[in-house]
C-alpha cells in the first residue's frame, strides 16, 4: 500500500512573501538593487561616515557630475545631493524611467 503524505490545512497554498520595495535614497523609485554611496567619500575622510542606498544609475551619475571633493564640502547629505544644481536634469529625468541599470559614463582612470 502507497504511503500518503499528510494533508496541508491550506489548500490552495498561499504565495509567497513578496520581497520588500527597495528605494533609491535619491530618485527614491523603487528598484530591484541598491549599492552603497558614501556621503562623504572615502577618499575625502567619510569612509566611517553616513551612508544612502543609490540605485545604479543615480550612484554613477552623482559620480560623474560631482568631484568627490565637491561631495565632501557641499553635498553631504541626502537632501543637499537633491538639491544639486548639477543633477536637477538628470533627476527629472531618471524619476520617469523604469530603467535599472546604465553604462558607466565615468572615464577610464
Amino acid at each position: 500500500m502507497p504511503r500518503q503524505r499528510p494533508r496541508s490545512n491550506q489548500w490552495p497554498p498561499s504565495p509567497a512573501p513578496a520581497a520588500a520595495a527597495i528605494r533609491c535614497g535619491l530618485c527614491e523609485r523603487e528598484v530591484q538593487a541598491t549599492s552603497r554611496h558614501h556621503l562623504v567619500p572615502r577618499e575625502e575622510g567619510g569612509k566611517h561616515g553616513p551612508t544612502v542606498d543609490l540605485c545604479q544609475p543615480c550612484h554613477s551619475s552623482v559620480h560623474r557630475f560631482l568631484s568627490n571633493r565637491a561631495l565632501a564640502r557641499q553635498y553631504a547629505s541626502v537632501e543637499a545631493l537633491r538639491e544639486a544644481e548639477e543633477l536637477q536634469t538628470y533627476l527629472h529625468w531618471i524619476r520617469k524611467q523604469r530603467v535599472e541599470r546604465i553604462s558607466n559614463r565615468r572615464g577610464r582612470r
